[in-house]
């Protein structure tokens, strides 16, 4: 008798805290990017885009009049580490990447966007 009270008081104990919004707490992290070669004009944006919200990074990319895709991305620090070798090695089907330049990495303890978009001028 004394094991199931204690059995059924856990499993209460344990509902009650699984209802519970306890915030988690995981490294994020925040960087800029500039990519160089040919990446306007053969949907480098959209594939960037989608490879973002494939890793649930948020942030932006636009295309700048010096030709290359500028961009700003958010999340956690693997999936930030991912696309960063995404953006060095793969991009669109159609792009050639020359080099990719990454700024102002650093870690940050909360998101500034909603999610991952495209800038238009």
């Amino acid at each position: 008798m004394l094991r199931l009270l204690i059995l059924t008081t856990v499993a209460n104990v344990l509902r009650v805290n699984s209802s519970t919004t306890v915030p988690i707490t995981m490294a994020l992290k925040a960087a800029d990017f500039e990519v160089f070669g040919r990446v306007q004009g053969v949907f480098f944006r959209k594939y960037t885009k989608e490879q973002a919200d494939k890793l649930g990074l948020r942030g932006w990319c636009k295309n700048t009049a010096q030709g290359t895709v500028l961009g700003h991305m958010q999340g956690p620090s693997d999936k930030v580490e991912t696309m960063i070798h995404w953006l060095k090695t793969t991009g669109s089907p159609s792009s050639k990447i020359d080099k990719a330049e990454f700024r102002n990495q650093k870690d940050i303890t909360e998101y500034t966007f909603e999610n991952f978009s495209i800038l238009r001028d």
